[in-house]
């Protein structure tokens, strides 16, 4: 028996959804209409598969969402959506291996390949989505760096693990011209933490994988 919880605010596609889940008659559906729900209905059954729509659920970010998969470990999450963001995309993806991606203007032979694959505890990620990510990811690295010399040599020192004290104490500036500096790169990056920070240096070679701290 399996337990499932529809979390998506279509009446067509949650009839749809549980129609397809109750081909095994000893599926059990809950549905949730908003994350207070949800989340109580993963209390009460921790390792059950959500279905979500994100784009028309209250989740006020994809970092929302993470912590509340991260907080039910045991649950398993397939993402049905009309429109994911490259960089949602790649987050979800890349964060977690809770989460299989699906589209609901895709085949309906994506939806059976992600229901089979979380009765095997795996996840299944749709080609699009793959080829969004793959897309996305070599746009990244095929553009020009953004960064001045002074905030390279912040990003590698961030990513070998120094605080923001020791850089400004390294390069015998104040803490609050590094924490500029910092806050300068995190805004050109599109990123909200160091360790994103330290992905991004890994990728464009700024430093070796062996001087990797966090």
């Amino acid at each position: 028996m399996g337990k499932f919880i529809i979390a998506d605010n279509q009446e067509l596609t949650r009839f749809a959804l549980e129609s397809l889940i109750k081909k095994d008659e000893s599926n059990v559906v809950y549905k949730a209409f908003d994350r207070a729900g949800l989340i109580q209905l993963l209390k009460e059954h921790e390792s059950a598969v959500v279905l979500l729509d994100y784009t028309l659920f209250d989740f006020a970010d994809e970092d929302q969402l993470l912590i509340v998969a991260e907080r039910f470990a045991l649950s398993q999450w397939i993402l049905i959506s009309d429109d994911l963001t490259p960089a949602f995309l790649r987050r979800v993806v890349y964060s977690s291996h809770q989460f299989s991606i699906v589209y609901k203007d895709g085949p309906l032979k994506d939806v059976r390949d992600a229901l089979e694959a979380v009765s095997r505890h795996t996840r299944h990620i749709s080609q699009r989505a793959l080829e969004i990510i793959i897309t996305h990811q070599q746009a990244e690295e095929d553009r020009p760096s953004i960064l001045t010399e002074t905030e390279t040599e912040i990003v590698r020192a961030i990513a070998q693990g120094k605080s923001t004290k020791e850089i400004a104490a390294e390069r015998f500036s104040s803490v609050h011209t590094i924490t500029t500096h910092r806050k300068n790169i995190f805004r050109k990056l599109g990123v909200n933490t160091a360790h994103e920070v330290v992905k991004y240096a890994l990728r464009a070679g700024l430093v070796d994988s062996s001087e990797f701290y966090i």
